[in-house]
C-alpha cells in the first residue's frame, strides 16, 4: 500500500475526526470489552462567552493526552465535556450588546433580558466546544453538560438547601467588594489588581496625623486605629478626640488594634468600617459605628453631606481642595499601590456594606485541607499546595450571593439574587456525573455515570483558580459525596508571549490556536504547545516549535511512506513483540532499535504518569528521528530482507501507538492505511504497547 506523496492536515483532520464519531468510541459505553476499569477526567467547563485560547488549548492538549494514552491501556475513558454560564461574563457581553442599542437591561426588565440571554447561548454557547473539536478533543459529546440545564439546577438547588438546612448559610450585612458598575458583591477571589500611582494623602486629626489613598472615605470614619506597642500613641488609646473635618468639628475614638502597621504613613490608621473590610472586622470586635458615605452606585450618599451625589473621583478632588483651604492636608507624597478592579468588567471595586448570603468556611475548609495533607488529592506540582493551603488557613465566610440577573436564583422565597458562578461549579465533578442520582431499579443492575466514574482521575487546570475553584470542588465533593472529587490535580503552566508578557487578545498579545491549526495542521499545534511543557510555571509560547512539530509529522508521514513501500501486498500478519523477539539472526542494528524502543515504552509511561508531557514528547521526538529514521530506517536499505521489513512494520506501528495521544489526526490517517489484516476499527482503540 502508498500513502500520499505529502500529509495535508487540511483534507485529512475533517474526515478522521468523523471516523472517530462514527463508532462512537469516545462513549465509554461503545468502547470494546476489553476497556473495563473506568478513567474519568470532567473538562474544566469553559464560559459560554468565551473563544479558544492558548491557555484552553494547553489543557485541552493535556487532558486528551491523557485520555488517549490511557484508552489504548484498555480503560472505559470518559471525558466529560461541559460550559458554564458564567453569570457576570455573560451578563456583561449581552449587556454590551444592548449598550450599542442604547438600552440597558433595566429597560428590557428581568424575563426579557434573561430570554435575550438565553438566545445567545443557543447562537453562541457551543462556539468553544467546537473549536475543541478542531484541536481533536475525544470528549464523549453524548453527555455534554451546562451548568445551568434543567439537571445542573436541581444538583445547585439541592446543595444550597443542604448547606442552609445544617445552618451554614445565613444572611448578614458585612463590607464586601462591590462592583459599581455590574450592581453586585464579589469575592476576593473574583478581583484583579492592578499596580497604580496615586497618591498618599496625610491628614491632621486633632493632636494626631493620619494617612490614606482614600480621603474621600474620611467622611466615613468612626475610630482612628494604632498599635498598641506604638510609644508615640499609647497614651490616646481610649480616648476621644476632637478632630476638624471638611464637614465640620467632630469627635473620634482612638482604639488600640494589633493588625495596624506601625510603619506605615505615620502609624495611624483611619476606620471606616463600611467602606473597607479589614476596618469592618476591626468594627465587629470594638463595636464601632458604620457609616456608610459611597452608595452601591459609587456615588457620595447623603451622609456625606455637601459632597452627596458626587462621583468617588469628583467628591475626591472636592474634599483635598477644601481640606488644603481649612489646613487640614499636611502632605500629599506619589504612592504606587494596587487596586482592586472587578475581573469582569474591569471597573476599579468599591468596597460596601451589603446585605449578602455567606457559606460558613470554617469546617469546609477543614476537610478540604485534611484531604490534601492526607495524600488523597495530590497536586502536581507540589509545589502548588502552598497556594491553596495558605488561602485554607486564612479562610473568611464565602459571600455567595450576586446581584445580577444571570445565574441560578437563591432557592428562598422572596429572594431575586443569585448564586456566585463558583458556587455552581464547585459541584462539577460530580453534578455533571448526575448528582443529585434518581434511584435505580434493583432489578435493572444498572450503575449511574455517579456510581462508575466519581471519583474522577485527574484535574488539569490553572493557578490562577486553585482557590476559586479547586478548593471549592474538594470540599464540596467531600460534604455531598463522602468522596474527594479527583485523586491527582495537575497544575499546568501559564502561557505567555516570547518576551514572557501575558497573552491578551485585547492588548494584541494574544495568539489564536485555531489560527495554529488553520496554518500548521491540529497535530503540528499539539505537538508543539505538548514539546513546550516544563516543570516550570511559564511557558514563553514560539512558534517555533510548531513548524519544527509540522516537520516532525511530515517526518512521520515519509517515513511510514517508505516502509509501506515495503509491502506490495495487503493483509499481512502483523508480529507482536513476542513474535518478533523470536526471529533468528537479528544484527545489532536489529537488536539495538528493539532495545531502544523498549526503553522509549517505558520512558514514555514513567513521564505520562508523573505529568511530564513535554519530557515524553522529547523522547518520542528524539527516538523516532534519530533512532528510528535516521539510524534503522538507513540500515534496513543495505538489508532489503522479510524480517528486517517485519520489524520495521512492528517498530512502525508501536511507534503510531505512542505518538497516538500527542499527534492522533496522522497517526490514525497513517494506522488506517496499513496493510495489516489483524488491524483494529480505529488506532485510537488498539492496545499500548
Amino acid at each position: 500500500m502508498e500513502l500520499l506523496k505529502a500529509y495535508e492536515p487540511k483534507k485529512v483532520e475533517d474526515r478522521i475526526y468523523k471516523l472517530w464519531e462514527k463508532p462512537g468510541f469516545f462513549n465509554p459505553d461503545k468502547l470494546p470489552k476489553r476497556h473495563k476499569k473506568p478513567y474519568c477526567i470532567v473538562l474544566p467547563p469553559p464560559n459560554i462567552t468565551g473563544e479558544l485560547h492558548m491557555g484552553h488549548g494547553l489543557n485541552a492538549v493535556i487532558q486528551d493526552i491523557l485520555i488517549r494514552w490511557k484508552r489504548l491501556q484498555g480503560y472505559k475513558t470518559l471525558w466529560l465535556p461541559g460550559t458554564d454560564h458564567a453569570g457576570i461574563a455573560t451578563q456583561n457581553v449581552v449587556e454590551k450588546k444592548l449598550k450599542k442599542e442604547g438600552k440597558t437591561r433595566f429597560d428590557l426588565g428581568r424575563e426579557k433580558f434573561i430570554e435575550m440571554i438565553w438566545q445567545w447561548v443557543e447562537k453562541y454557547g457551543d462556539i468553544i466546544l467546537n473549536q475543541f473539536k478542531k484541536m481533536g478533543a475525544s470528549c464523549d459529546w453524548s453527555r455534554i453538560r451546562f451548568t445551568l440545564d434543567k439537571e445542573y439546577v436541581k444538583a445547585v438547588e439541592a446543595a444550597f438547601l443542604h448547606y442552609y438546612k445544617k445552618g451554614w448559610i445565613y444572611r448578614g450585612e458585612r463590607t464586601v467588594n462591590w462592583c459599581p458598575r455590574c450592581s453586585t458583591g464579589l469575592s476576593d477571589l473574583e478581583l484583579e489588581y492592578k499596580e497604580e500611582l496615586g497618591n498618599l494623602y496625610y491628614i491632621k486629626y486633632g493632636p494626631l496625623i493620619i494617612a490614606t489613598v482614600r480621603p474621600e472615605t474620611k467622611l466615613g470614619d468612626t475610630a482612628v486605629a494604632v498599635n498598641p506597642k506604638d510609644p508615640r500613641y499609647k497614651k490616646y488609646i481610649g480616648k476621644t478626640i476632637d478632630i476638624e473635618t471638611v464637614l465640620g468639628q467632630a469627635k473620634i475614638k482612638v482604639i488600640g488594634e494589633e493588625s495596624v502597621d506601625m510603619n506605615f504613613g505615620t502609624g495611624a490608621m483611619k476606620v471606616t468600617p463600611a467602606h473597607d473590610i479589614h476596618d469592618f472586622e476591626i468594627g465587629e470586635k470594638q463595636g464601632l459605628e458604620r457609616k456608610q458615605v459611597i452608595g452601591p452606585d459609587g456615588r457620595m450618599t447623603k451622609l456625606a453631606g455637601k459632597y452627596a451625589g458626587l462621583t468617588v473621583k469628583e467628591a475626591r478632588e472636592q474634599i483635598i481642595a477644601d481640606m488644603k483651604k481649612i489646613g487640614i492636608l499636611e502632605k500629599i507624597e506619589p504612592y504606587k499601590h494596587n487596586v482592586a478592579h472587578c475581573y469582569r468588567c474591569n471597573k476599579v471595586i468599591e468596597p460596601l456594606l451589603s446585605q449578602q448570603w455567606f457559606l460558613k468556611m470554617e469546617k469546609l475548609a477543614e476537610m478540604t485541607i485534611g484531604a490534601v495533607k492526607s495524600g488523597k488529592v495530590k497536586f502536581h506540582p507540589k509545589r502548588f499546595e502552598k497556594i491553596f493551603f495558605d488561602w485554607l488557613k486564612d479562610i473568611k465566610d464565602w459571600c455567595i450571593s450576586r446581584q445580577i440577573w444571570w445565574g441560578h436564583k437563591i432557592p428562598l422565597r422572596g429572594e431575586t439574587d443569585v448564586l456566585d458562578t463558583w458556587f455552581s461549579s464547585a459541584l462539577w465533578p460530580f453534578a455533571a456525573l448526575g448528582w443529585p442520582k434518581k434511584v435505580k431499579s434493583p432489578k435493572l443492575k444498572v450503575k449511574s455515570d455517579l456510581d462508575r466514574f466519581y471519583p474522577t482521575d485527574v484535574l488539569s487546570t490553572d493557578r490562577g483558580i486553585i482557590n476559586l475553584w479547586v478548593s471549592r470542588m474538594i470540599f464540596s465533593g467531600i460534604e455531598f459525596m463522602k468522596k474527594i472529587p479527583f485523586r491527582d490535580v495537575y497544575i499546568h503552566a501559564t502561557v505567555l508571549t516570547r518576551e514572557g508578557k501575558r497573552m491578551s487578545k485585547s492588548l494584541g498579545t494574544g495568539i489564536d490556536p485555531i489560527l495554529l491549526i488553520e496554518k500548521y495542521g491540529a497535530d503540528a499545534s499539539r505537538f508543539g504547545i505538548a514539546y513546550q511543557i516544563t516543570e516550570g510555571q511559564d511557558i514563553r509560547f514560539v512558534e517555533d516549535n510548531i513548524i519544527m512539530a509540522r516537520k516532525f509529522c511530515n517526518k512521520i508521514w515519509n517515513a511510514s511512506r517508505f516502509v509501506l513501500l515495503q509491502f506490495p501486498i495487503s493483509n499481512f500478519q502483523f508480529l507482536n513483540k513476542s513474535q518478533i523477539l523470536k526471529l533468528k539472526n537479528l544484527t545489532p542494528s536489529d537488536k539495538k532499535i528493539l532495545n531502544v524502543l523498549d526503553e522509549t515504552i517505558k520512558s514514555v509511561n514513567q513521564d505520562l504518569e508523573n505529568f511530564q508531557f513535554g519530557k515524553a514528547a522529547h523522547t518520542l521526538y528524539d527516538f523516532f528521528w534519530r533512532d528510528f529514521c535516521d539510524v534503522y530506517i538507513e540500515e534496513s536499505k543495505k538489508q532489503n530482507n522479510l524480517k528486517t521489513k517485519k520489524i520495521l512494520l512492528y517498530v512502525l506501528l508501536t511507534s503510531l501507538k505512542l505518538l497516538h495521544p500527542f499527534i492522533p489526526f496522522v497517526t490514525e490517517e497513517i494506522y488506517q492505511n496499513l496493510p495489516l489484516k489483524n488491524k483494529k476499527q480505529c488506532l485510537m482503540i488498539e492496545k499500548w504497547p
